[in-house]
Parts: structure tokens; C-alpha cells; sequence
């Protein structure tokens, strides 16, 4: 192995036992306050705390595999993390007959197309291919379905869903792409920086929610989510993000700045996607996730703070 490829994975080795001792304590604690329950009794907080853990177990497994595997498989990942997203968006709003036509060129060619492009750097077309071209086409493809029945609702949601759920999300592993000087095969770590930073918001929001929290942002929104766990959940994750600067380019004040940033449009992310979810009746957007509910319920936060983490990396340090 090169010297960059080493320092790879002994920073990643490094990485993941830290998330695996967390981890570890985390089962512990929520095995010890179910065996103190009473015979027979549950406790649902309990119950969802310990579901959370065990999906948390194997979420970070098969990211840790798909890193271990290579960048390809990265990309891999994350098209079909993309593909349940856009599979469980689309299965909760109204679509007709004739958007069959622009659905199956979401799927099944601006999908595919998308990770193609970043597989091989292509930025100056993955940047615009649904921004622009999936835009125009699909409204394109919807009318020769000849139903104009609720047709800009429609095309509206649609285009929504690529964007969120392919095009955004994409922005993670398209972080691969970028050439950043004396970090030459190590974007990987940009990665594990994203995702450890944002995903611990989610995490510390629920904890200090659940700990601290009495008053309510939005309930009519967000039921469980209040003032204190927003505040203490991005503040902890700031620090987290921070204290990763040595896995970035980025010096310890500007990894808690990006952190910062990346937290807030997380947060509005998923407040962004409970609405939507609100609107449908919904609680979550599916059940593929035990205790967090569908795939798109958990990289929600994701899809709003990858594309602003991505251009903020390219032009400062790309």
C-alpha cells in the first residue's frame, strides 16, 4: 500500500472502533434499563432505544464493509440508498398513470446516470444533469401521458423527489471527486466526517430532547422535537465535528464552523421532510429501518446538509 492508502485505513480502523466502544456502551446501558423493568412489563422509549442501537449496529457495519471494499462500492451504497429513498417518497404521493413515463426515467436512467457520472468525476455534468436536464425532461415525458389532472402538483413532486432523494444525497459519495491538495486519496474521510457529524445531530437532538426538553418547536410538525434537544443536539455535534479535524483538511475552527453549518441544514432537513410526511398522514416514510422508520427518515438530515458540505469543501480547499 502507498502511504496515503495506509493513513486511510488506520484512520478509518481508528474511526470505526471509536464508533464501535460507543456503540458497545450504548447496548449496555439499554440492556441494563430493560433488565431493571419489572417481569413482564415494557417500556416503549426503551424498546425504541434499544431498536435504534441495534439498527445503528448494523447500519455502521455495512458502511464500514463498503469502505473496506473501495470507492465503487461506496457509490454502489449510496445509488441504493438513493433508490429506497426515491421508492418509499414516491409510494407515499399522488402520482397517476400518465407520470409512469417520467418515473421510470427517474429510476431507471437519471438514478444510474447520476452515480455514473460521479464514478468516473464527470462534475461538470452530474452537477447539472437533474438540476437542468431531468428538470425539463420530465414535465416533458408527463404530458405525453395526455392527463392534465393536477398536472403541475404532479410534475412538482416528482422533480422534488429526484432532487432530494438522488441528487442531494448524491453529494456524498461525490465527495470521492474532489482534488484536494495534500489529502490525495483520502476522501473517504470527508465521508466519515459528514455523516458521523450529522448523523450524531439526529442522535444528540433525540437524547437531550428526551432528557431536557419542555418546549416544543413545531408540534403540529415535529411532535418529539423541542427547543433544548435542537440546541443541545447541534452544540454537541459541533463539538464532535470539531474534535474530527484531524480526519479532514480542515483546521479544528473550521471543521466546528462546517459543522456548525452542515448541523443546522440537517436539522432543517428533516424538519423540512416531517412536513411532507405530515401532509400525507404520516408518521414515518416506511418500516425498513426498525426504530427509525424508512430509509428515507434517516438520511433526511443528509439530503440537505451534503450539497452545502460538498461545495463548501470544493471551493475552499477543491
Amino acid at each position: 500500500m502507498s502511504d496515503p492508502e495506509l493513513s486511510l485505513v488506520h484512520t478509518l480502523l481508528l474511526v470505526f472502533a471509536g464508533i464501535a466502544g460507543t456503540l458497545l456502551v450504548a447496548s449496555v446501558i439499554g440492556l441494563i434499563l430493560r433488565a431493571r423493568l419489572p417481569e413482564g412489563r415494557t417500556n416503549p422509549v426503551i424498546a425504541n432505544l434499544n431498536a435504534r442501537i441495534n439498527a445503528w449496529w448494523i447500519m455502521v457495519l455495512l458502511l464500514a464493509a463498503a469502505f473496506w471494499a473501495g470507492n465503487t462500492a461506496v457509490i454502489v451504497l449510496f445509488a441504493f440508498i438513493s433508490f429506497q429513498a426515491l421508492r418509499e417518497y414516491i409510494s407515499v404521493t399522488h402520482t397517476r398513470r400518465g407520470d409512469h413515463r417520467a418515473l421510470l426515467w427517474c429510476f431507471f436512467f437519471f438514478l444510474p446516470l447520476q452515480y455514473g457520472l460521479i464514478g468516473i468525476g464527470w462534475y461538470g455534468l452530474f452537477s447539472i444533469l437533474i438540476p437542468v436536464y431531468a428538470f425539463l425532461l420530465l414535465p416533458i415525458s408527463a404530458t405525453l401521458g395526455a392527463d392534465t389532472t393536477r398536472f403541475l402538483e404532479r410534475a412538482a413532486k416528482v422533480q422534488w423527489g429526484l432532487m432530494i432523494c438522488v441528487y442531494c444525497l448524491s453529494h456524498v459519495p461525490a465527495l470521492l471527486a474532489l482534488d484536494i491538495a495534500d489529502f490525495e486519496g483520502r476522501n473517504l474521510q470527508l465521508i466519515v466526517f459528514l455523516l458521523l457529524t450529522v448523523q450524531s445531530s439526529d442522535v444528540f437532538q433525540y437524547v437531550w430532547g428526551k432528557l431536557l426538553g419542555r418546549h416544543k418547536l413545531a408540534p403540529e410538525i415535529s411532535p418529539s422535537k423541542t427547543l433544548e434537544g435542537l440546541l443541545g443536539g447541534i452544540l454537541t455535534s459541533t463539538a464532535v465535528g470539531a474534535a474530527l479535524w484531524w480526519i479532514t483538511p480542515f483546521a479544528w475552527w473550521q471543521a466546528a464552523l462546517i459543522a456548525l453549518t452542515i448541523n443546522v441544514l440537517g436539522f432543517f432537513g428533516g424538519f423540512v421532510l416531517s412536513a411532507i410526511k405530515r401532509d400525507r398522514g404520516l408518521k414515518d416514510w416506511g418500516n425498513m429501518i426498525e426504530g427509525h422508520g424508512g430509509m428515507l427518515d434517516r438520511v433526511d438530515s443528509v439530503s440537505f446538509s451534503a450539497p452545502i458540505f460538498f461545495h463548501i469543501v470544493r471551493y475552499w480547499w477543491g
